[in-house]
């Protein structure tokens, strides 16, 4: 089932280099096919938000930091950066 929280916590792997770009469209792609949208109140959000992301390795839905704040502030939530020290 996929619920705001799988959503941002998605958006945010990405953001934090732990999904690539290609795994983020290509796992958005796959929720039309494989899961569903869930509760009924957020079926709209998320699938403008998915619909976006499934796009968003073309030239017409780059996957900016201003995008990805403003779907992480639609899914309730704000996005704070840290910077910490590479190994």
């Amino acid at each position: 089932m996929i619920t705001r929280e799988v959503v941002s916590k998605k958006l945010l792997a990405y953001l934090n280099g732990e999904l690539s770009l290609a795994a983020l469209v290509d796992w958005a792609e796959n929720t039309f096919i494989d899961d569903e949208l869930a509760p009924d109140a957020d079926i709209e959000l998320l699938n403008d938000i998915l619909s976006y992301l499934a796009a968003a390795d073309t030239a017409q839905f780059p996957l900016t930091w201003d995008v990805c704040s403003d779907f992480m502030r639609q899914l309730g939530l704000s996005l704070h950066v840290t910077a910490q020290k590479s190994a």
